[in-house]
């Protein structure tokens, strides 16, 4: 291997020595850029999957899923009608079946081919909710209504056996209705009751004629008024036989 020298006077070729010092020197510069490209290779791999992981997760958080259902009934089994969302159409629901709507966050209007009954719904990121329809007989046909179901009895129906994904040519909008085993939330647990509040005694003072008082449901006597009555339960019944003694005794005569 030859190498150009440029001097003063002339050009010279000078041989270049395998594993020489310019050789070596020549080979760390060459494997140091290779090194560095590796691993700013890696480095942007990994930052870009690491984007795209949370794009995915905060897409997930940012939408919520509604679930359509509706029973196996054989009245007005052949009907098909149609589910919309924001005047979009969704799919055509068949008897005994559901699916699942994924939807952004925020208000959106559900209602079938009976536009009298409807649900508005202000949909949270990361909920659940449950919609099923029902068959209204008519006297041409049948219409399909929608009626909001709580957590607790739409999870609970949608579990049922009899109810099957619909099928996949029902579907209208691809993208967002999912026909797939539905993947349900566990139910929230109850909110535990509060504490009963304790019940403090309250004292009550009755007026007597002859000085005797109930004081937290004891009756104590005036030492001054001479019946020498002792502490007594102070019910009802034992407050009133007292005062109709004190009474008594007043309306005597004073001895002679």
């Amino acid at each position: 291997m030859l190498t150009i020298v440029a001097s003063s006077k002339n050009l010279q070729l000078v041989p270049l020595v395998p594993w020489g010092p310019s050789f070596r020197l020549g080979l760390k510069m060459r494997s140091f850029r290779v090194l560095s490209l590796i691993v700013m290779f890696v480095g942007a791999s990994a930052f870009g999957q690491e984007q795209a992981a949370t794009a995915q997760a905060d897409g997930q958080q940012a939408t919520a899923t509604v679930y359509f259902y509706r029973y196996k009934q054989f009245v007005g089994g052949a009907l098909e009608p149609s589910i919309y969302c924001d005047e979009a159409q969704l799919a055509r629901m068949d008897n005994g079946r559901y699916f699942a709507l994924k939807i952004d966050a925020g208000k959106h209007t559900f209602h079938s081919n009976d536009k009298q009954s409807g649900v508005e719904l202000d949909v949270k990121p990361g909920q659940q909710y449950f919609v099923r329809m029902e068959i209204a007989t008519g006297f041409a046909k049948g219409h399909g209504r929608l009626v909001l179901m709580s957590p607790e009895q739409g999870g609970y129906e949608l579990k049922s056996n009899k109810l099957k994904p619909l099928d996949p040519g029902k579907v209208v909008d691809k993208a967002r209705v999912s026909v797939e085993e539905a993947q349900l939330q566990p139910a929230p647990a109850p909110k535990p009751a509060a504490p009963t509040p304790k019940l403090q005694p309250v004292s009550q003072t009755v007026p007597g004629s002859n000085g005797e008082h109930a004081i937290q449901g004891s009756t104590v006597s005036d030492p001054t008024d001479g019946a020498g009555t002792a502490s007594q339960s102070g019910d009802p019944t034992s407050l009133g036989e007292a005062a109709r003694r004190a009474k008594q005794k007043k309306q005597q005569p004073p001895p002679q």
